[in-house]
């Protein structure tokens, strides 16, 4: 049995796309699984059972990388095709069955509109795939002991992104003495380049106490959320990962939809702006292309602080929202 998994290259749909080929696994035991995705998302795939191959797909001009991956695929005979990225190669592989996406359902989470492609009544959690190797590396990183507190301080467009002095006061309240996380370790996720758009939020940090895995692998890097007690960032890709590995998961919220975008899990809860997303992205200021602003000032550190308590103290084993 052999598995296609065409994903998304974005980290946040690809986490998300991940219970759809869990799924497949499900249902084709024993499979060989070649996956096809972006150089970012590549390293999430390393630990799937049966994998065979990870193909990367690097953007060219009029759409060649679709070519490209079709003439890399071509030759062999599939049992499934899943095309989450709906790129039309599908139809022109040889396959017993093919699973194309292609709705677009702007009202519904993105997890949902995902599993559309399975038609089945409960749309698979996202998961994360991590071998004895990714575990050995997290317990280097995070060795057993103190409450580890994780945080996603950076976004891929500044509207969306908390202010980092913010941050700096949610963690110094959280691991105060008296606070939810007594003296906990930290662990500080972002992309490489985005370093230094959280510089100043490093410096203010106990160094003694701080991991950082900034830049640092995907699959290590959800290794070592499972070893945490509690993630807070951005909407963005490492808050999706976070869900998927089962840490209880708070993301923050200003111009992008939380009913489409919040982390998916019975674990996991979200606080957005006191303005709702439709009343920042009308507002005449509103500049998505250009915004260089945060719109999530008026979210106040207090309200986030009371949202990861509640999150923190909630019962587990609650069905997914």
């Amino acid at each position: 049995m052999r598995i296609l998994f065409i994903t998304s290259n974005r980290i946040g749909d690809a986490v998300l796309s991940n219970g759809v080929l869990h799924s497949m696994l499900d249902q084709y035991p024993g499979a060989k699984v070649t996956v096809a995705t972006g150089n970012v998302v590549a390293s999430l795939y390393e630990a799937v059972p049966g994998l065979e191959e990870i193909i990367p797909v690097s953007k060219l001009k009029y759409h060649a990388h679709w070519f490209k991956l079709w003439g890399r695929c071509v030759k062999k005979r599939w049992d499934v095709v899943v095309d989450m990225r709906g790129t039309g190669i599908s139809y022109f592989l040889a396959a017993k069955r093919r699973l194309i996406h292609s709705s677009k359902d702007g009202q519904v989470h993105r997890v949902v509109e995902l599993s559309r492609v399975l038609n089945s009544v409960e749309p698979p959690s996202p998961v994360i795939w991590t071998d004895d190797s990714h575990e050995k590396k997290a317990v280097e990183f995070i060795p057993d002991g103190a409450k580890v507190l994780a945080v996603g301080p950076a976004a891929n467009w500044s509207g969306k992104q908390w202010p980092v002095e913010n941050f700096s006061q949610l963690i110094q309240t959280l691991i105060r003495p008296d606070g939810l996380l007594p003296d906990a370790r930290l662990v500080i996720l972002a992309a490489p380049h985005e370093r230094e758009q959280i510089a100043s939020l490093l410096t203010s940090l106990p160094e003694s106490r701080v991991v950082d895995l900034i830049g640092h692998d995907l699959v290590t890097a959800a290794a070592c959320l499972k070893r945490c007690d509690l993630f807070v960032g951005n909407d963005s890709g490492l808050m999706h990962l976070a869900a998927a590995a089962g840490v209880k998961t708070l993301g923050l919220f200003g111009p992008s939809p939380e009913w489409r975008y919040h982390p998916w899990g019975g674990d996991c809860a979200c606080v957005r702006t006191p303005e709702s997303y439709r009343e920042i992205i009308n507002h005449p200021d509103y500049d998505y292309r250009h915004g260089a602003e945060s719109y999530m000032k008026s979210l106040s550190v207090d309200t986030v602080v009371t949202a990861a308590e509640e999150l923190y103290n909630r019962g587990h084993n609650i069905a997914p929202v």
